[in-house]
């Protein structure tokens, strides 16, 4: 044999063992514009954080994303993405951690080299292993304890549903198991989880020819891990209400209220239970029934909103962000901040509100406005191409197709009668969770204990009929026993 037919022996050899990425395990929508999105999403999160080891999904993902290569510190990464005016940004939740960019196609060849070493090659310098993790504790500690009561309750009302669960943790984890971490515990998870078998590469925009099979051919040098998905059983929550009361020196009391149901994008009766949360309170939206309920006809806070999928960060936007897929969701009530003399009146107001709504169900005029409205929404959720390209990747995970479509098809297709069954079969429950961040329990334990009544003063005189319906919610029961009333110190919160 020639000296140039074994070097081609040799080539073809080693082509023959590169590993290539799993089929359908990337989403790839090449368009038209200049703007080159990447998602890069790995099938872990804080669902698979080790007992003990709480936060650790979250410090791996930030040490890749905020934590620069192994050639270049992470300030000199954003030094040579500054003038691109590009980042690179990570997200973790339970079972998704994905790692974000957007740059425009002239310096794409530049951008993708710092994210390709960022993510495959990582630093995990000392020092940034302290930053980051300093950083996660001061988050739980000062942003959510101490300057987020809606934050704060809305988080550890997720807690309370999935305690004991993989789920009943914050993503960023608790603060004495970050104390504990390592540099040593992050390169483990990285080595574990970070594999072919749990990666979908996601890119969009016109990106060259060829540019597609380059990233594949790159993350292919992942090592290969094990196939398959980890399976989580739904949290198990002993039947009846109950209270937890976080205690914090705080002029406001927020509330919020949920449980948890079987009910993900997957399930047959998803689309029925969003035209019924849409109806009950869509985000920042005006024509939800709780918010005409409680703000506009009394004047008791800033808004009201229903959810059926985990939504963090609400109160700074307007629509949620993708990739937050989950086995397992809940159906949640946020009842914003209100006065603290007025914080009894309002849990008992959104109580007899949802109940009335669960007991009646959406008229055929609510339910063809609502079903108006979310046929249009589903469009601004998908209207820039992040989004769309985030949407594609959720849909892969529950096996939907595309999700305007998927939405579209199955409103058309509902009828009044079906939302009404599934309000019914999903969210009449007795194992409702409520969380109350506040700064004296009393009011609510005497509320529950002994059914003292909240009246409630206005600033201005109220119609006849407010009156007469807030002279039975004034004394409605809390049906949640005074031994299921649990009161937290909010230091206590997180750890």
């Amino acid at each position: 044999m020639s000296a140039r037919r074994l070097v081609f022996a040799f080539v073809l050899a080693a082509l023959l063992q590169t590993p290539a990425l799993t089929q359908g395990s990337s989403v790839l929508q090449h368009g038209t514009s200049p703007l080159i999105v990447f998602r890069i999403l790995f099938m872990t999160g804080a669902a698979f954080d080790p007992p003990g080891k709480e936060g650790l999904a979250s410090l791996t993902a930030a040490m890749l994303g905020e934590g620069g290569s192994r050639s270049k510190t992470y300030q000199q990464i954003v030094d040579e993405m500054y003038p691109m005016a590009t980042s690179v940004n990570w997200q973790v939740d339970k079972e998704m951690t994905v790692f974000t960019g957007t740059t425009h196609v002239e310096n794409l060849d530049k951008f993708y080299a710092l994210m390709k070493d960022m993510l495959l090659d990582p630093g995990f310098r000392q020092e940034d292993f302290t930053r980051l993790r300093d950083e996660a504790m001061n988050f739980l500690k000062v942003s959510l304890r101490e300057s987020n009561d809606e934050e704060l309750g809305k988080e550890y009302l997720y807690n309370v549903i999935y305690g004991g669960h993989p789920y009943g943790h914050h993503n960023r984890g608790t603060v004495p198991s970050l104390q504990k971490l390592t540099i040593d515990d992050v390169r483990a998870f990285y080595l574990q989880h970070y594999t072919r078998a749990n990666l979908v590469l996601g890119l969009a925009g016109n990106y060259p020819n060829g540019f597609a099979e380059k990233v594949e051919a790159d993350l292919a040098k992942l090592p290969a891990g094990a196939a398959g998905s980890k399976r989580f059983a739904p949290p198990s929550l002993a039947m009846g209400n109950r209270l937890s009361i976080v205690t914090r020196d705080t002029r406001s009391t927020a509330i919020s209220l949920g449980f948890p149901i079987d009910v993900t994008r997957a399930s047959p009766d998803w689309p029925a239970l969003e035209v019924a949360t849409s109806y009950l309170g869509q985000h920042r939206s005006s024509n939800g029934y709780l918010y005409g309920w409680l703000r506009e006809a009394r004047g008791l806070n800033y808004g009201d909103y229903a959810y059926t999928e985990y939504f963090p960060r609400g109160m700074f936007q307007f629509t949620p962000d993708p990739n937050l897929a989950r086995q397992q969701q809940i159906f949640q009530m946020w009842i914003r901040p209100v006065e603290v003399n007025t914080g009894v009146f309002t849990l008992r107001a959104a109580l007899y509100g949802y109940d009335t709504f669960v007991r009646d169900g959406l008229s055929r005029e609510q339910f063809d406005a609502t079903r108006q409205f979310l046929t249009k929404y589903s469009n601004i959720l998908t209207q820039t191409q992040s989004a769309r390209l985030g949407y594609a990747l959720d849909s892969r995970y529950y096996g939907i197709g595309d999700y305007n479509s998927y939405l579209r098809e199955a409103l058309a297709k509902l009828t009044v009668d079906d939302v009404n069954r599934a309000i019914k079969q999903h969210l009449a429950t007795d194992r409702m969770q409520i969380v109350v961040v506040t700064k004296d329990p009393t009011p609510f334990q005497e509320a529950v204990a002994k059914n003292t009544p909240s009246p409630i003063v206005y600033n201005s005189p109220k119609p006849k009929a407010i009156m007469d319906e807030d002279a039975v919610i004034q004394a409605y029961r809390i049906n949640v026993k005074p031994s299921d009333v649990t009161v937290v110190p909010v230091e206590k919160v997180f750890d």
